[in-house]
């Protein structure tokens, strides 16, 4: 069965003359004849009584001429969406990120792009490193915002910006005075940290390892803002990037002065999977936005 069949049926159900159809769909009496008879014979039924050049549906066409005009408007609704999603100026991205970029990062961006594309929306969906990988290799997300990570093809990663891994201790620490701390005396304290396997975390067992350090760890979470909440309560220290995710009355940050530790922030996708023009257009303000910084 073809597109063009169920076309040619639903005009000739609407005329009831084959003439006058053939006219309106600017095809030949006898190629619409044709059309509507190798249809009646995938179905297995006629689909109308004709009388000279006069037809009518009958019951099995009165039947299937409701099925067809439901397909008919959901493919003009399909193709409305794809339209509106494919035009530059209108569309959705489908963007993930960090949860630590959510506070400020993240909404700042959007806020400078839809300035001037107000008719962009955003699917937004906050996720971790690992995760946003797997969401992006799958298709349910045409970009991420991720910490550098080993990538495989078709993944593409590209370094946004750069930010400090500092010293979060409780305010009332001994340390919290200092202007800089030193990785070897940090690792005389019990630390809090995320759980294993998160991109924050790699970072840190590396630095750890490869400055002969065994840390204590006696609590690990899933969030920043939980590992900054268990410093804040007096649990241990942690390396963590600044940011808003924690309570600043509560803990200090202090620079480390003997090591360099940072975060390295990026830009995912897919290459070779389709990118939207709106999509487009996102990712490169974001290349440009993050070059002017």
């Amino acid at each position: 069965m073809e597109w063009q069949q169920l076309e040619y049926f639903q005009m000739l159900a609407k005329i009831q003359h084959m003439t006058k159809a053939a006219e309106l769909l600017s095809i030949s009496q006898p190629a619409l004849s044709r059309s509507i008879a190798r249809l009646e014979d995938e179905l297995g039924v006629p689909l109308f009584e004709r009388r000279g050049r006069s037809i009518s549906l009958n019951r099995y066409g009165e039947l299937f001429v409701k099925r067809v005009h439901n397909i008919m408007l959901e493919y003009q609704a399909g193709l409305s969406e794809i339209q509106q999603i494919i035009d530059p100026n209108h569309g959705e991205v489908s963007l993930g990120f960090l949860h630590t970029l959510g506070t400020n990062v993240v909404p700042d961006v959007i806020r400078h792009f839809r300035e001037e594309h107000e008719n962009i929306h955003f699917s937004l969906k906050q996720n971790h490193t690992h995760l946003q990988l797997l969401a992006l290799q799958n298709g349910d997300l045409d970009l991420c915002l991720l910490a550098e990570m080993d990538v495989e093809k078709p993944i593409q990663w590209r370094e946004l910006w750069r930010e400090n891994l500092l010293a979060i201790v409780p305010s009332d620490h001994p340390f919290a005075s200092k202007s800089s701390i030193t990785l070897a005396e940090l690792a005389t304290e019990s630390f809090v940290l995320l759980k294993k396997g998160y991109a924050l975390r790699i970072q840190i067992d590396e630095l750890f390892t490869e400055n002969n350090v065994t840390p204590k760890i006696t609590f690990e979470g899933d969030e920043v803002a939980t590992v900054a909440g268990f410093v804040a309560a007096g649990l241990g220290v942690s390396l963590l990037p600044e940011g808003d995710d924690m309570n600043h009355s509560k803990v200090t940050s202090i620079p480390l002065e003997d090591v360099t530790a940072e975060r390295v922030i990026g830009m995912a996708w897919s290459e070779g999977r389709y990118l939207s023009p709106a999509a487009k257009k996102f990712q490169q303000f974001i290349f440009d936005y993050f070059q002017d910084q």
